[in-house]
């Protein structure tokens, strides 16, 4: 049994209609009327509140609803993988263009086109969803945000209910001109990107979300190996004649000193904390000294 064969039994049920269900749910008679004739996918239940709505008002056990819609997503995600990924629709590559750096949008856009729904696109397209989604979604209980969104796509509060139910449920593989109309032109200004660290930066509207700008960077770093704390260095930090001044700072870089198969005593942390100290071990850089 699916979701949509639950709902319409309730109703039945309770003697309920369609438009008695958006308006609990507040969202359009149409998005329920698709909903129950499976023209369109259950909504993610971890990416909106349409189900505890919903099961409130049928009068169902709590999460029951979310749960069923899970387990039918699950499914249509194993149909959905066997699928080879198909390129963005234009004007989804073209949105994503023209709100790049204007430096880089000759650069990007050869790419690009070289590489249809290559690693760069996806990363990219990947990127600004997940950023506007996290602002949808948390925006999404908030009257006031939702009626400033929809004043600005000349949209009902239901209607835009239901654009941003859709839109926390797409992905990189689906996303639409529609999505790209109502959340990421308005919500993303502009983004960049090193194309040598692939670090990406995205700036906000300063109107729809207060943290406007983003940034995201992929950088390479040697894994660290737990701190193992030489029986030298313990002697040392005991013996408070030696280690009594000793700052946090310092005692930290004597703990990330290394040694294969020597086996410091006290006596050479005192003497590694007095060349840690002595300026004419370092090299100046304005008025900073850099440890080398």
């Amino acid at each position: 049994m699916d979701i949509s064969l639950v709902i319409r039994h309730r109703l039945a049920e309770l003697g309920l209609e369609q438009r008695d269900l958006a308006r609990a749910a507040q969202v359009t008679e149409s998005y329920i009327s698709q909903l129950l004739a499976r023209k369109k996918a259950p909504p993610s239940p971890d990416r909106t509140d349409i189900y505890a709505k919903l099961g409130k008002f049928l009068k169902l056990p709590n999460g029951e609803l979310a749960k069923l819609a899970d387990l039918q997503r699950h499914e249509q995600l194993k149909r959905k993988l066997a699928e080879p990924p198909k390129p963005l629709f234009q004007g989804v590559r073209e949105l994503v263009l023209r709100k790049c750096n204007p430096d880089k949008q000759s650069q990007i856009r050869a790419i690009f086109e070289r590489q249809p729904f290559g690693e760069l696109e996806r990363l990219v397209t990947q990127k600004l969803l997940d950023v506007a989604k996290k602002v949808a979604r948390q925006e999404l209980e908030s009257e006031n945000w939702v009626h400033l969104v929809a004043r600005m796509s000349n949209r009902s509060y239901e209607d835009m209910r239901v654009a941003i139910l859709e839109f926390l449920d797409t992905d990189v593989f689906e996303v639409s001109v529609e999505n790209c109309v109502s959340f990421l032109d308005p919500l993303i200004e502009s983004w960049d990107i090193d194309l040598e660290t692939f670090g990406v930066e995205i700036v906000l509207n300063r109107r729809l979300t207060l943290g406007h700008l983003k940034r995201f960077e992929f950088v390479e770093r040697e894994s660290e190996e737990p701190l193992v704390v030489q029986p030298g260095l313990e002697e040392f930090l005991k013996d408070r004649s030696l280690s009594d001044d000793a700052t946090d700072e310092e005692i930290e870089f004597l703990k990330r000193l290394r040694f294969k198969e020597k086996r410091p005593t006290p006596l050479y942390y005192y003497r590694e904390l007095q060349n840690l100290r002595d300026p004419l071990h370092f090299r100046s850089r304005g008025n900073r000294k850099e440890l080398h």
